[in-house]
Parts: C-alpha cells; structure tokens; sequence
C-alpha cells in the first residue's frame, strides 16, 4: 500500500501545528504550576471533600503535572484512596492539550464532567475501601519522593523545565503519537471502510476506549480523540476513554505501590464502562 505524498503531507503538518499549540500550552501551565506550587500543597489540608475537589481540580487542569503532585502527596498520606482516585478520573494527560488544540469547547465541556464525575467517585471509592478494609499505600516507598528544588533562575527554567521536561519527555512524543493517530486515521479512512466500520459498532468502539484507558501511557488514547475530532465517534466514547485512562499521572504511583495502582485503575475502567454506557444509552 502506497501512502500518497500529499496525504503524507496533510497529515505531517497537522502534527506539527497540533504539536506546536500543545508545546505553548504546556509551558504555561507549567510556569503557573512553578508559581503555585505551594498555593497547590495547602489544598490538600483538610476533610475529604476538599482532598476530592483539589485532586479533581488538580486532574483537571491539562497534563500530567496536577497528576504528578496528586501522587506526591498520597505517597506522603495526606489524600486518602478515593481522592487519589478522583484525581486520576479528572486527569486526561496530555492528550488534553491535543482535545483543546482540535475541539477547544468540546473539551473544556468534558474537563468540567470529569471534575463534576471525580467528586461522587472519589466518594464512592472511599467507601468501598472501607466496606473491605483497604488501607491506602500501605507498600509505598517514601525515600523514593524527591521535593522539587528551589530554583528560580531563568537559566535553570529553560534547561530543566522547558528543554529536559516539555521538549524531550512531553512534546516529542506528542508528536510521535499525534503522527500515528493522525496517520491510522485518514489511511483507515482513505483505503478502508473506517467511517463504516465505527459508526455502525460505537459499543464495541466504547469498550475499547475504556480497555486502551488500561495503558499508564500518554499516547494510545489519541486514536480516540482522533476519531472524535473526525466525527466519527459519539462524545460518550470520548467520555469513556477520558474516565479510564490518566496519561502517565499513575506512572510515579506504580513504583512505590503496584497494588494501590492496579486497584485504582480498576476502579476508574469499571466506572468508565458505566458512566460512558450511560451516556452512550442516553444518546450522547
């Protein structure tokens, strides 16, 4: 099979600007991270109801940092395992700096449902582990955790901010991903019946969402919001995949508790199936 050049092209070049607004995005809400830090930390003080709405406000905020600080601080054990869990619900990874540069309301729509979703779930989380007396982070592994240093100069922001932490491990592999989606999109559309084979099966479409949302990864969960942006999934496909997966945020967590993660992942995909069914059967 011949990929024609101007495919190749069309395809090419909307990575590059895809890439090149989440590159802008991410380095400012990095720098607003960088300021607030500690603004950040001081949410999390306080019952259960305020852990659920920091870590959802956290998760909800686009990329992979709220996540990150989430973990930080339930290793530390000031979240419990349903505010934890919340926050990974709202968390969309950096596949919502791609949601914001295709489909800007669409996706500020689905980061308010998910910061709205993550609360009641939290909730629900929580509950459950005390019915089978689940004790949260039980095996983590505190001397692992590494406090952020205190460096301010624009010199050290540049190197380790933007060049080591955006650039090389973020925007690269954005564009990589972005790439193939963008590429199995339009040839599936281009050689093959696509369109056809996922608008007569959103079901089977929709519980694959919610089985790719298994992969720690930012990355395999871009097919899903390719085909949204395409029109060729329903929103309540989107909702689903945005529920069960969390980008990376739970990779730092799988190194200090394999099995707090696994439940929380297990959690979130069984929620996925159920909140995306619901809203697939309501038409959405």
């Amino acid at each position: 099979m011949q990929i024609p050049m101007a495919l190749f092209l069309h395809v090419f070049i909307h990575t590059l600007q895809i890439s090149l607004s989440v590159m802008i995005m991410m380095v400012l809400i990095d720098f607003i991270d960088v300021k607030s830090r500690g603004r950040f930390k001081d949410l999390m003080r306080g019952g259960p109801l305020r852990q659920y709405l920091a870590t959802a406000f956290l998760g909800a905020t686009p990329g992979c940092l709220g996540a990150f600080m989430s973990v930080s601080m339930y290793v530390h054990g000031f979240l419990s395992f349903g505010a934890i869990t919340a926050g990974m619900i709202a968390t969309s990874g950096d596949e919502a700096f791609v949601m914001l540069a295709r489909f800007p309301r669409e996706a500020l729509l689905l980061f308010a449902l998910l910061f709205a979703l993550a609360i009641p779930l939290g909730w629900t989380a929580d509950f459950l582990a005390r019915i089978f007396n689940f004790q949260p982070c039980r095996n983590c592994r505190l001397h692992q955790i590494h406090e952020p240093q205190k460096e301010h100069s624009w010199s050290h922001y540049l190197r380790v901010h933007i060049w080591q932490h955006i650039i090389r491990r973020h925007v690269w592999r954005i564009f990589w991903w972005t790439l193939l989606a963008l590429s199995a999109v339009e040839i599936g559309l281009h050689y093959w019946s696509l369109e056809n084979l996922v608008t007569t099966n959103p079901g089977w479409v929709l519980i694959l969402a919610a089985l790719i949302g298994i992969i720690p990864q930012s990355g395999p969960h871009l097919i899903i919001v390719m085909l949204f942006a395409d029109g060729l999934t329903p929103f309540s496909v989107l909702l689903t995949s945005a529920i069960a997966q969390d980008g990376h945020g739970l990779l730092p967590l799988l190194s200090y508790s394999f099995r707090d993660s696994v439940l929380i992942k297990l959690f979130n995909v069984i929620a996925a199936l159920l909140v995306g069914g619901l809203a697939y059967a309501l038409g959405f």
